[in-house]
């Protein structure tokens, strides 16, 4: 009598290589996946996020605003002029989402008009977060916008 092949066996034994290869492919690939946190402290930032609120309000009220003029490479930021007789503090952060060590900060440093224009040529294509943040008369003002370069 000829012994006749059974390939259940050798089945049951190819779906638990397998299974044990796919799950070693999983572990090492989330082993060396770099996880960066885009900001450190974040938890302290959506503490303070009531105040920010408030100084977005303020910000709109009193008549400030960001444009974008990208054929010029250009992006501007308008702080009402009544402010500028304050004294005027403060800083524009270009934040990107995706990548943490592509973000830039300037200080804010509006001319007499007002307005203050800075270069984004230079900046990476793609996605933004404009930030601009500053205190005039002991009030604190935010104003944020996203952009795609």
């Amino acid at each position: 009598m000829k012994a006749s092949f059974n390939p259940w066996p050798a089945g049951i034994i190819a779906f638990f290589v397998l299974l044990l290869c796919g799950m070693a492919t999983v572990v090492a690939i989330a082993v060396t996946h770099r996880e960066s946190m885009v900001n450190d402290n974040y938890y302290e930032q959506e503490l303070k996020f009531q105040n920010q609120i408030d100084s977005v309000a303020r910000a709109q009220k009193a008549g400030a605003r960001l444009q974008l003029n990208a054929p010029a490479g250009r992006f501007l930021v308008v702080v009402p002029a009544p402010q500028l007789a304050e004294k005027l503090s403060g800083s524009i952060e270009f934040y990107r989402p995706s990548a943490a060590e592509l973000d830039r900060e300037y200080p804010l440093a509006p001319g007499a008009d007002g307005t203050q224009s800075l270069d984004v040529s230079q900046l990476a294509a793609g996605p933004w977060q404009v930030r601009v943040k500053w205190s005039a008369g002991g009030q604190d003002y935010f104003l944020e916008q996203k952009i795609t370069l």
